[in-house]
């Protein structure tokens, strides 16, 4: 019986089949003892263990490995999460230690600056008791005063002893400070009193310079800067009011006077008497009804104000809307310049309204002595528009300071314009025709102060377009014509009448067209009553001469001469109109020509009212010759008949002379 043991180890098929061949080569490698070797793995227990589950030994092996990485990885994740909470409490401990830095320092820079804004340096304390009032000083009052409201507002200085023993040295600082640029402001007011000082420039180079010490007043020492204000206000308000007032009564003695109470447009010229005042040169009182150069004032309005004493060692005059002119230029030009150093040193606009009552009121009471006795028509309305153009002027440079004052003059000039317009329509209305009627057919004087006026306020209207100036010369229109034909038919003959109408109505067109083409209305209106009177002329002027051919052509010539009317017309009936036209035509119309040569002022008008009435004179006599070829047996006029082409020739001899 054979015996097989439970568990044989079988080499072979742990490690295969090995076939061990010697390398006759290699003499480094030697097998000796392997069999020796494999034969006690073969008889060891662990080895057997291992082969008896059925797993080779390498498998084995790798687990093995596996294991151990295994191992070896768990420990050093262990070690890891070690030293990541280690490295956490650090951080930790950082933060902490940072958080205590900071507050560290935070505390140290409040500390630092806490003492830096309650300590009062020598330095300082020199320079505000003992210093100069400069550029410097500013600099150290602005530190001061950071110092005051260190100690004023922040409510952990009020609990600190430092405090109680600063807070004294502080208060006696400003004190001082207070007490040193109280002196030096005051100083520097009492320059601007000095006389010819130029109060602009110390304002500006002087006084600005320094403008920190009106603030350092407001916030330290409110009761002196009451004091600083009230000073220069009451020094301001002195200084202008003199300049204005030496200003004005200096302008006084270079006006012109333009008009009176009796220089008005219906108003006779001759002296009503032995004692009447003596007239102005004629250069003047032209100027009472005609703008002329006076609308150069509104070209120079934003030029500089008049030097008085220049223009009076010339010797020269100046209608008053000059001076008033030149005198708000000054004004707005003064108001601005203060406005705005009152904006700017104060901080206050309203120190400004405080300083000019007085200015204000010196022109105030200029004006109000002026006005009343203003009879200036003209020179009113140029008022109104520099007054106009002072408001843009203001509005432009956007300083409200004067709007009041100026809206209250333009409201005065308008009633004292409008008054002082009623006045002259008045005149026409209420005129005297025996008075002002003289024996003349050229134009009336009336008429041509008349047509100046108007011309003038509607040049000084175009830009404006005011709609009750407009209906003022409506009436004035109105009134106007009714004097005019009241005083034409103070002539005896109608056809003088008509002659002095047109010579008025030319002249007033004549007038509107030189002031520019605004004419509008007005002058349609005199244009249509031209147009209708040289037509009444030219019928006056032909039945002077052609009395006799005018009535036949009018009555007879539409009728049919072969019609059986009681009273046909013959042969006889029109041979004497013919031959007395034949006899004298030409000497007729020369006769013609130097009637309206002595009768027109315009030479131009003239012959365009001549040429009208031969052009009608033609047509008479054309009618004429068509009624003779009509009628029986007037062929035997025909030698007497003067030829239409004769008639031309003649008209445009006559045209040629224009």
């Amino acid at each position: 019986m054979n015996y097989t043991p439970r568990n044989v180890f079988d080499l072979g098929a742990f490690v295969g089949d090995l076939t061990v061949e010697e390398d006759a080569s290699s003499d480094e490698i030697s097998l000796e003892g392997l069999e020796q070797e494999l034969q006690e793995c073969k008889n060891d227990d662990v080895v057997a263990n291992i082969l008896s589950k059925g797993i080779t030994l390498r498998d084995h092996t790798k687990g093995v490995e596996n294991n151990l990485r295994q191992v070896e990885l768990d420990s050093i994740q262990a070690e890891i999460g070690s030293i990541s909470s280690d490295i956490k409490i650090l951080q930790e401990k950082s933060m902490d230690m940072g958080l205590k830095l900071k507050n560290r320092k935070v505390a140290e820079s409040k500390l630092a600056k806490f003492v830096e804004d309650i300590i009062v340096p020598p330095r300082m304390v020199d320079i505000i008791v003992d210093g100069e009032v400069n550029e410097e000083y500013l600099r150290t009052l602005e530190i001061l005063s950071k110092k005051l409201k260190f100690v004023e507002v922040d409510p952990l200085v009020n609990g600190s002893k430092a405090l109680k023993d600063v807070q004294p040295e502080l208060e006696k600082l400003r004190q001082k400070a207070v007490s040193k640029v109280f002196e030096f402001i005051v100083q520097k007011l009492h320059a601007l009193r000095k006389p010819k000082t130029n109060i602009q420039i110390l304002q500006q180079s002087v006084l600005l310079k320094y403008k920190y010490v009106i603030s350092f007043l407001m916030e330290h020492g409110k009761e002196i800067y009451t004091e600083v204000r009230g000073a220069y206000i009451d020094t301001m308000n002195k200084v202008l009011s003199a300049h204005f007032r030496a200003y004005i009564q200096a302008l006084e003695k270079l006006q012109l006077d333009i008009a009176t109470y009796s220089d008005l447009i219906g108003v006779e010229t001759r002296s009503s008497g032995l004692f009447s005042r003596p007239r102005e040169p004629l250069k003047n009182r032209s100027a009472v009804f005609a703008l002329g150069e006076r609308i150069n004032i509104l070209k120079e309005i934003d030029q500089p104000a008049l030097i008085p004493h220049i223009a009076e060692a010339s010797s020269q005059k100046y209608p008053y809307e000059v001076l008033f002119r030149s005198l708000h230029k000054l004004l707005m030009d003064t108001a601005t310049s203060e406005y705005l150093f009152c904006d700017d040193f104060f901080g206050e606009e309203s120190i400004f309204y405080e300083i000019f009552t007085g200015p204000l009121a010196v022109v105030d009471e200029h004006f109000n002595s002026i006005l009343p006795n203003c009879y200036d028509a003209i020179g009113l309305m140029l008022m109104i528009r520099i007054i106009h153009h002072h408001q843009l002027i203001m509005s432009r440079r956007r300083i409200p300071c004067l709007d009041s004052y100026l809206d209250k003059v333009n409201i005065s000039l308008w009633p004292r314009f409008k008054m002082v317009f009623d006045l002259h329509l008045s005149s026409l209305r209420n005129a005297n025709v025996k008075t002002l009627w003289e024996d003349d057919v050229h134009p009336h004087y009336v008429m041509r102060r008349y047509a100046e006026f108007t011309a003038s306020l509607i040049h000084l209207n175009v830009e404006y377009g005011d709609g009750q100036l407009e209906l003022n010369l409506k009436w004035l229109r109105m009134a106007v014509d009714d004097l005019l034909i009241k005083l034409a038919k103070t002539f005896p003959k109608p056809k003088l009448q008509i002659v002095f109408l047109i010579n008025n109505y030319d002249m007033t067109i004549s007038v509107l067209k030189e002031a520019g083409p605004e004419g509008g209305k007005i002058q349609m209106h005199f244009e249509e009553l031209l147009k209708s009177n040289t037509a009444l002329f030219v019928e006056e002027l032909l039945l002077e001469h052609f009395s006799d051919l005018i009535k036949f052509v009018k009555t007879r010539a539409s009728e049919d001469p072969n019609s059986s009317s009681e009273k046909p017309i013959t042969v006889a009936e029109v041979e004497t109109i013919v031959k007395d036209f034949a006899s004298r035509w030409k000497a007729a119309i020369e006769l013609m020509h130097k009637d309206v040569i002595t009768s027109f002022s315009n030479f131009l008008c003239g012959m365009e009212i001549l040429r009208a009435a031969l052009t009608q004179l033609l047509l008479y006599y054309t009618r004429l010759s068509d009624c003779i070829k009509r009628i029986v047996g007037g062929s035997v006029l025909n030698k007497d008949l003067v030829s239409i082409s004769s008639i031309m020739y003649e008209i445009r001899k006559y045209s040629r002379t224009f």
